[in-house]
């Protein structure tokens, strides 16, 4: 697999204009073959193996949210990179998740191709599937490279995506809660 990336590369830089045995350019396919696998090593992994020993038992009935979990992931349509932070919720109901799968979570699903929509939705989905809560609540704050470095180059444009399952979804004051919950700032 890497050496056909690193091939690939090669032909990119070649199609570019550039010489591919130039000193500063030589070692560049390899490079981003061996980036571009570490960009995308979300497809070797999947929820089970991620949530693993994660899941605990655990009477807890309160909303459980870890905010602003840093990720950095690539469009599928530009293979430019969006970047941002994750705020995940849930309602416990028998099990809790231990947090920072819930940042695994994350990381495997922004370490794959993906549009900022489908990435919101696969998180929510997949904490409902680990630990079956009341609801999931997710909220996806993102800058995306394909609109700053190209196309309509708006440099402070921000993308923001929710997606939310159960109570989250059906009833206003939970959902409320989770959006005021991951809005303050701890002194």
């Amino acid at each position: 697999m890497l050496q056909k990336l690193e091939n690939a590369f090669k032909t990119i830089l070649q199609c570019v204009g550039e010489n591919i045995e130039r000193p500063g350019i030589v070692k560049t396919p390899r490079r981003a073959a061996e980036a571009f696998l570490y960009f995308t090593k979300g497809y070797q992994e999947n929820i089970k193996g991620v949530v693993k020993n994660g899941i605990f038992q655990e009477h807890h009935d309160e909303m459980v949210i870890v905010k602003n979990i840093n990720f950095y992931s690539l469009c599928e349509h530009h293979l430019v990179p969006y970047f941002g932070t994750v705020s995940v919720g849930y309602l416990p109901k028998g099990k809790v998740l231990g947090l920072s799968k819930i940042a695994r979570l994350v990381e495997m699903f922004s370490r794959r191709l993906q549009i900022q929509e489908r990435m919101t939705r696969e998180i929510a989905e997949a904490i409902q599937e680990a630990v079956e809560p009341t609801g999931v609540g997710v909220v996806v704050e993102a800058m995306h490279m394909c609109m700053v470095m190209r196309g309509v180059e708006k440099s402070d444009s921000k993308t923001v995506t929710s997606s939310m399952t159960g109570v989250f979804r059906d009833d206003p004051k939970t959902r409320e809660e989770f959006l005021q919950l991951i809005s303050c700032r701890l002194q």
